[in-house]
C-alpha cells in the first residue's frame, strides 16, 4: 500500500524517491499540508513562479472538467525538462478521483503531480486511486504531537539564533499544535517581538498576546473581503503607525483567508450553508462577524480564494526582496484584493 505513517513523512519529504511523481497530501492540519505541499514542491526542482513549468488547479474545476487534467499531463514543458500540476482542495470529488486514477496509468517521466486535500477518510475514492498505485504516494497529516511542536520550535528559534527558557517551552506546548502554519507563524512573530535578546523567557510570551490583543488584524482583512477600501486604507495607516510590523499585517490577513478557505471547502464538500460553517468553525469566529463573513463566503468561491492566498504569498516574497517598497507593494496588493471584491459584485 503506498501510503506512510505520519510520523514517517517528514523523512520521506528529505528526500522524495523520483519513482513517486505523484503525491497525495491530506489531513486534518491545514498548514501542516501547505508547509508539506511547498516543501515537495521545492524538491521537484521545477520553477513553481514559472507558469510554463507549474500549473495550479482547483479541484472542483477538475471536478467539473476532468479532461483538464488529462491535457495538462500530457502537455510538455518547452523552457523546463519537468512540470508541476499542483492541485487543491481536494476531497470527495469523484470524477477527480477518476482523472487522477487515469494520470496514474500515463507516462510521468516528465511531469509531478501535488494533490492537496482535506481530511480523507479510508476508502476514499481519491485514497483509494493513490495508495493502490506503485507511482504514488498518499502522506497524512494530523495535528502535531508533543514532539512535533518541540521540533517546529527548535526549528524556528535557530533561524533567529534564539534559545527559550523550559517555562516559556511548556507554555508554547500548551498553545501551539492546532495548525503547523498558524504555529509557525506565532513562532515567528514570537522571535520579532524578541529580536536582541539571547533567550525567550515566559514573560515574552505573555508580553506578545497582551499587545496583540490590543490591536486586531481583523479589521484589514474585514475591509479586503468586503470591498471597503476607506476601511482598508485607514485601518492599514493606523496598523503602520502603531508600529505594528508588516510580516504580522501579511500573516494575519494570510492566515483568514487560508480559514476562510478551509470553511469555502466544507461548504461545497458538505453541502452546508455558510452559517453552520461560521458556527462550527475552530477557531471560534466573533459572532459580530459572522454576517460579514456569511456574505464574504457567498462571493468569494474556493478559485478565488486559492488565487487570492497565492498572489499574497507572492507579495510576501516580493516584500522582503525590496523592503524600501515594502508597505506601498503590500497596501497596493490589499487594495487590488478588495477592488476585485467589488467586480465580482459588480459581475
Amino acid at each position: 500500500m503506498a501510503q506512510k505513517k505520519a510520523y514517517e513523512v517528514d523523512n520521506f519529504l528529505s528526500h522524495p524517491p523520483k519513482k513517486y511523481p505523484v503525491i497525495l497530501i491530506y489531513g486534518t492540519d491545514k498548514g501542516l499540508i501547505s508547509e508539506r505541499a511547498s516543501l515537495f514542491a521545492k524538491k521537484t526542482g521545477v520553477r513553481i513562479n514559472d507558469p510554463f513549468s507549474t500549473v495550479y488547479l482547483d479541484a472542483i474545476d477538475i471536478d467539473h472538467d476532468p479532461a483538464r487534467l488529462m491535457d495538462e499531463v500530457s502537455t510538455i514543458s518547452l523552457f523546463d525538462s519537468n512540470r508541476l500540476i499542483w492541485i487543491r482542495n481536494a476531497g470527495s470529488q469523484k470524477r477527480l478521483a477518476d482523472a487522477v486514477r487515469w494520470s496514474l496509468q500515463s507516462s510521468l517521466k516528465q511531469t509531478f503531480i501535488l494533490i492537496e486535500a482535506g481530511n480523507l477518510k479510508k476508502g476514499m475514492a481519491l485514497r483509494n486511486a493513490i495508495e493502490q498505485s506503485t507511482n504514488a504516494m498518499a502522506l497524512p497529516c494530523y495535528n502535531d504531537d508533543a514532539q512535533s511542536i518541540d521540533y517546529l520550535i527548535d526549528d524556528v528559534l535557530s533561524k533567529f539564533n534564539l534559545c527559550i527558557s523550559l517555562e516559556a517551552r511548556n507554555m508554547l506546548r500548551e498553545n501551539l499544535g492546532a495548525d503547523r502554519l498558524a504555529s509557525r507563524g506565532e513562532l515567528e512573530k514570537l522571535c520579532f517581538y524578541a529580536k536582541g535578546k539571547k533567550i525567550i523567557k515566559i514573560e515574552d510570551i505573555s508580553q506578545i498576546v497582551s499587545d496583540l490583543s490590543i490591536i486586531s488584524q481583523d479589521e484589514i482583512f474585514d475591509a479586503i473581503i468586503s470591498g471597503n477600501l476607506s476601511a482598508l486604507n485607514d485601518n492599514f495607516d493606523r496598523q503602520k503607525d502603531k508600529g505594528i510590523s508588516l510580516f504580522i499585517i501579511l500573516y494575519e490577513v494570510q492566515h483568514q483567508f487560508h480559514q476562510m478557505q478551509e470553511l469555502r471547502f466544507i461548504m461545497d464538500a458538505k453541502n452546508k450553508n455558510a452559517l453552520s460553517v461560521i458556527i462550527d468553525a475552530r477557531p471560534q469566529i466573533f459572532f459580530r462577524r459572522h454576517k460579514l463573513i456569511e456574505g464574504a463566503l457567498a462571493c468569494w468561491n474556493a478559485k478565488r480564494i486559492s488565487r487570492a492566498i497565492e498572489q499574497l504569498h507572492k507579495v510576501t516574497i516580493e516584500s522582503r526582496k525590496n523592503a524600501e517598497f515594502a508597505y506601498a507593494i503590500v497596501r497596493q496588493n490589499f487594495i487590488a484584493l478588495a477592488v476585485e471584491k467589488s467586480v465580482i459584485d459588480s459581475g
